[in-house]
């Protein structure tokens, strides 16, 4: 039974609605159990104890929009996602070369915009994520050689 309370002219009502089978539907209002005959026949109800959790979204081409934490390096330094967040922007593009001060992309985290720095002088080896995509606490940025 799904319960609700409501209050009327200052009064409050504790209403719990069981199975509802045809245009009649078992209701209780303060432990009083009523039979409520609805206006049109409605489709049987089935109240369930937790709803289901929702699919991760999905880009067109239909890989997972939120990246994973970056594995093990594989021959080049990896910058991290400091926090979870959307990626707002990237600088730059394979083959660019940055210094170790330089903004490479803007992250969205908590209603705050993060720049997101190289961390070392090095040149860009691979963009992994791009604008609006989501990333988790760790996730791989770029790679830079």
């Amino acid at each position: 039974m799904k319960e609700y309370k409501y209050k009327i002219n200052g009064n409050t009502y504790k209403v719990a609605i069981g199975d509802i089978e045809g245009n009649i539907a078992q209701v209780e209002v303060n432990g009083i159990p009523y039979k409520v005959e609805l206006s049109e026949e409605q489709k049987p109800v089935k109240v369930s104890a937790a709803p289901k959790a929702a699919a991760a979204p999905r880009t067109q081409s239909g890989e997972k929009v939120i990246s994973k934490p970056a594995a093990a390096a594989t021959g080049g330094y990896v910058i991290k996602a400091p926090l979870p967040g959307v990626i707002l922007s990237i600088s730059v593009k394979v083959g660019d070369t940055v210094k170790a001060d330089d903004t490479v992309a803007m992250l969205e985290a908590m209603k705050m915009e993060n720049a997101i720095h190289a961390g070392r002088d090095g040149k860009v080896k691979s963009v992994n994520v791009t604008a609006g995509d989501s990333v988790l606490e760790g996730g791989a940025i770029i790679t830079l050689e």
